[in-house]
């Protein structure tokens, strides 16, 4: 089993700001798009939230890309959409990522007292189908997603690939789905003791990886670019205890 650390949603250039936490609820904004959309930040019932965060310099009716994008199936099952492409959905297939696995997508956040930017988890998905959107499209598990796919709009790689399963956003902002450290920097993770152990693509070299305080797992120095960070659990239980516990903590159940 394979657990993916995917970054998603507003950063320092794709938006250029932190997406926002309100109330208690991270709120991913999606990134803005010049195409291959049919979806606006107006149609996401995010018009006053990104003008504000942007202060003004994103519009309501400018496109986004609404990916991953979340919501019912027929039978009320919540489920995920993702798409990739290009080089990282080439990381993805190198490192055998599929049916089975895990995503947990996190992004760039800012504290709403503080103002502190920080990296959090904010949603997960596991994987049931992946493939071609046309071919998943005459898969008899296929359910519609809510609104039309960017990765079913206009021409992409030869490598589109959606991913399709249950998933799930957070409603709640817990100290347990934050990554950064508190007080920072950015890219300093808190992150649990089996992951240096496990490995994780991108972070191969000795030096990323930081001392353990007392009492708590190590440090990663995590990297600044790439979207899909990969680690391979196998059969390990700590690695399972700590996702179950993630996701009930993003459902609602933690």
């Amino acid at each position: 089993m394979k657990i993916v650390f995917s970054r998603k949603g507003f950063d320092t250039t794709a938006g250029g700001v932190p997406s926002p936490i309100v109330g208690s609820t991270p709120v991913s904004l999606p990134i803005p798009t010049p195409g291959r959309s049919a979806t606006t930040y107006a149609r996401r019932g995010l018009s006053a939230l990104v003008e504000e965060v942007t202060r003004g310099r994103i519009a309501a009716d400018a496109l986004c890309h609404d990916d991953p994008m979340f919501g019912l199936s027929p039978d009320g099952e919540a489920l995920c959409w993702f798409g990739q492409f290009g080089a990282a959905q080439g990381h993805l297939a190198r490192h055998g990522v599929g049916v089975g696995d895990h995503f947990l997508f996190f992004g760039l956040f800012a504290d709403p007292e503080t103002g502190e930017r920080h990296h959090r988890i904010f949603a997960h998905m596991k994987v049931r189908m992946a493939g071609a959107p046309e071919d998943l499209r005459a898969h008899p598990d296929w359910s519609e997603p809510p609104r039309p796919h960017p990765h079913e709009i206009g021409e992409w790689s030869a490598n589109n690939t959606l991913w399709i399963g249950p998933g799930a956003c957070a409603n709640t902002a817990a100290p347990a789905l934050r990554l950064t450290v508190p007080g920072g920097p950015l890219n300093l993770w808190d992150v649990p003791p089996w992951l240096k152990r496990r490995g994780l693509t991108y972070h191969e070299r000795p030096e990323r990886w930081k001392r353990a305080r007392a009492q708590h797992g190590p440090r990663l120095d995590s990297a600044k670019r790439g979207q899909e960070f990969i680690c391979d659990i196998g059969r390990a239980q700590a690695p399972r205890a700590w996702l179950a516990d993630i996701v009930a903590r993003i459902e609602g159940q933690g």
